[in-house]
């Protein structure tokens, strides 16, 4: 089998960091006996296009070059059809390194010592130049209009509230403007019911709440550990679940966000299930791996180790 990684490199990610970075990288990693092609999207939507047709014709092995959105289209460009081929062969699952090169990078966040500096590009290239890999879940979202796979996190509420006001107003702003963002979606605060009902029980959570996220790895935002005992290979969906805390309540806790202490409030709760199921009226924001979809989510669950990851 072809062991040629296709790098797919958004260069507008990180505000243009990644257009400036990326030369280096790859030349770096060639210069370690890496092979590597790349193609370079220029609008939304072409990440998922260019990872299709390169399953198509054989490519397994992929390198998301920006941020968590970058990765996000191209899992949902080997998935579902990759699906098929999944179990026959172990060669024939898909392949996903990263280079970091974007804003949140939160899925990375989960390997190595959180504390080391070189968690980042760094740590990438290192588990690139080792051929350092790992399997990894993925989940499916089916929705009213077909389905989603993410590999990362997957909220409503106000994650999802502050993720879209992120994209739809402060998208050029960096990290900064993640910050403001939680600043406007606070002085708004929402809470509101999402019903839910998990692994087939008795009936669906109507109770107004403050988020839900189903989760795969731990981090969202970057550095904000939203899913502490998130694993990306038990074949599970971490859920939590935040009550309807105040403003205020919020406000005093929201560090706790970035250290995941916040599922020992006494309004969080927490669950690793295999299935989840929703009724939902009408179409909601949904944050998924740093994107923003409006969605009318059906079901969740989990496709273990249907991915490789070079971590």
């Amino acid at each position: 089998m072809d062991e040629t990684f296709l790098a797919i490199v958004n260069p507008a990610a990180g505000s243009g960091r990644c257009r400036e970075l990326i030369g280096p990288a790859l030349e770096r990693l060639r210069s370690a006996g890496v092979s590597i092609e790349t193609a370079e999207t220029k609008a939304s939507g072409d990440a998922t296009r260019i990872a299709r047709d390169a399953y198509q014709r054989g490519i397994r092995k992929f390198i998301a070059v920006g941020g968590d959105g970058t990765s996000y289209e191209i899992v949902n460009g080997l998935f579902p059809d990759c699906l098929v081929e999944t179990g026959k062969e172990t060669g024939r699952i898909p392949t996903l390194g990263f280079l970091p090169l974007g804003t949140g990078n939160s899925f990375l966040r989960d390997f190595g010592d959180p504390k080391a500096a070189d968690r980042g590009l760094e740590y990438a290239m290192k588990a690139i130049e080792a051929r350092r890999t790992r399997a990894c879940d993925v989940l499916r979202l089916t929705h009213r209009g077909g389905e989603i796979y993410y590999i990362n996190l997957a909220s409503v509420g106000f994650a999802a509230d502050v993720a879209a006001l992120r994209h739809r107003r402060f998208m050029g702003l960096g990290h900064a403007g993640y910050l403001l963002s939680i600043l406007v979606s606070l002085a708004r605060l929402k809470r509101r019911p999402f019903p839910v009902r998990v692994e087939n029980g008795s009936g669906f959570d109507s109770r107004s709440c403050l988020f839900l996220t189903f989760n795969n790895s731990k981090f969202t935002g970057g550095t904000m550990m939203i899913a502490p005992n998130a694993v990306t290979d038990d074949g599970l969906i971490e859920y939590v679940r935040w009550g309807p805390i105040g403003r205020l309540g919020l406000i005093r806790n929201l560090a706790t966000l970035y250290d995941g202490t916040h599922t020992r409030h006494p309004l969080a709760e927490r669950q690793p299930v295999q299935h989840v199921e929703f009724r939902l009226n009408e179409a909601v924001d949904v944050m998924v791996d740093g994107e923003v979809l409006k969605l009318e989510c059906q079901s969740i669950d989990v496709l273990r180790s249907a991915l490789r990851v070079v971590v």
